[in-house]
């Protein structure tokens, strides 16, 4: 039996689709700041001769214009709050599809014990969903969305929780285990590249900026600009390098990698029917987006 994302609940889709969006908004965002404040540099370096009507110069006013647009794009992130709205989205959405995996493959606390596992399943939802209400998530379901009356269970849900142990072993190890196994293994690779790549830049761009200073400073070079320019080009990319967050999520990437490979391992080894549960617990509670942010603050 396979189980994908699209036999997840609508809450889960909705969630997951405005974090992409949101996620969008707050990188481009960013990246148009800084990408408008080396404009603003550039076009500084400019001869000032650029001029209108004698007195206004080009070059001044297009770097004002530079500089206003980082003002109006920060105005409009900071309002929209574009990247709050991002993690929180994505917290519940990585909550919601977690949950849904334990209750559907027996995991704790939706195990074979359990009295009355679908109540159980809408009250620890519930319960984990007024958390990040309480800290800025907005409820889709309430102002008479159509997510108020849609089915947490969805019917893949009860059919893979209905299978026997061997068929919900396979299924999980293979949809969710291996699949998010695989999953930061390439996020990992991403990160690796995106490091290499901007670490040389940032190397390229100091470099000539310094070549620029020592002409200047032995009166080889008439204009200093060129220097600014290139230390602006390289400040942004070390920004952007320290947004994305590249160097530390490589680390925390590839423990939490390690670890699904030893959950792996002893799923397909040693864990029987009745660790079952506790192993399908601590697997969610490797792959959960509080596990990776606790990986990464304390591993940078």
């Amino acid at each position: 039996m396979a189980f994908r994302n699209t036999d997840l609940p609508d809450l889960f889709h909705h969630s997951d689709a405005i974090a992409i969006s949101r996620q969008r908004e707050a990188v481009g965002s960013t990246r148009y700041q800084l990408l408008l404040l080396v404009v603003g540099a550039a076009v500084a370096t400019l001869p000032s001769s650029l001029k209108l009507g004698g007195t206004f110069q080009l070059p001044g006013a297009l770097s004002a214009l530079a500089y206003v647009g980082v003002l109006v794009l920060g105005y409009r992130s900071s309002r929209r709050r574009a990247k709050s709205q991002w993690q929180l989205n994505r917290s519940a959405a990585e909550f919601i599809k977690s949950v849904c995996w334990r209750y559907s493959v027996h995991g704790t606390p939706f195990d074979a014990r359990a009295t009355d596992a679908d109540e159980l399943f809408v009250a620890r939802l519930e319960e984990g969903l007024r958390e990040l209400v309480k800290v800025g998530w907005e409820d889709p379901r309430t102002g008479g969305s159509d997510l108020a009356a849609a089915e947490l269970i969805t019917p893949a849900m009860r059919r893979l929780r209905a299978k026997p142990y061997s068929v919900r072993k396979e299924t999980y190890v293979r949809d969710r285990l291996i699949e998010q196994r695989n999953w930061y293994h390439r996020s990992a690779e991403i990160s690796r590249r995106a490091t290499r790549l901007w670490s040389a830049s940032i190397g390229l761009l100091t470099l000539l900026a310094l070549f620029f200073a020592l002409l200047h400073t032995f009166s080889l070079a008439v204009s200093v600009n060129v220097g600014g320019l290139l230390s602006a080009a390289a400040a942004a990319c070390l920004a952007w390098s320290e947004i994305r967050r590249h160097q530390p999520l490589i680390a925390a990437h590839s423990l939490v990698e390690e670890d699904l490979a030893t959950m792996h391992t002893a799923m397909e080894t040693s864990v029987t029917n009745a660790q079952w549960p506790s192993a399908v617990y601590e697997t969610e509670r490797i792959v959960s987006p509080q596990h990776t942010d606790w990986l990464v603050r304390h591993g940078s």
